[in-house]
């Protein structure tokens, strides 16, 4: 199935790049990886502990996918500073990480 085949990839990719700020996430890949981070946190709910864990374990691929994310839209990794403004940082972001990919190569791109 192409959907979970993706959303495997997704996960793979976001704990293969633990602390890789560098090239771009595409949008598919960066929300696959926020509903892998929820299903699993709705999992561990009734383990406090497990659920700790995990959280902490997710801090670093999660700041990473999101500036990778940024960097898709051409956008600086720095944006995500902005989320330490409560609610309207967060909203400004949603937006971000919803646009469709930058067209052809910015900035951010990494050669091989």
């Amino acid at each position: 199935m192409k959907f979970i085949d993706e959303w495997f990839a997704a996960i793979k990719t976001c704990f293969a790049k633990y602390i890789d700020i560098s090239g771009r996430a595409k949008r598919a890949e960066y929300w696959y990886w926020f509903l892998f981070v929820v299903v699993v946190l709705v999992i561990l709910a009734p383990m406090p502990t497990l659920y700790s864990l995990f959280s902490l374990a997710v801090i670093a691929p999660n700041i990473t996918v999101g500036i990778r994310r940024l960097h898709d839209i051409g956008r600086s990794g720095t944006w995500m500073l902005i989320s330490l403004i409560p609610i309207v940082g967060w909203l400004v972001l949603l937006y971000w990480f919803v646009q469709p990919s930058a067209q052809g190569q910015n900035e951010y791109d990494v050669s091989s």
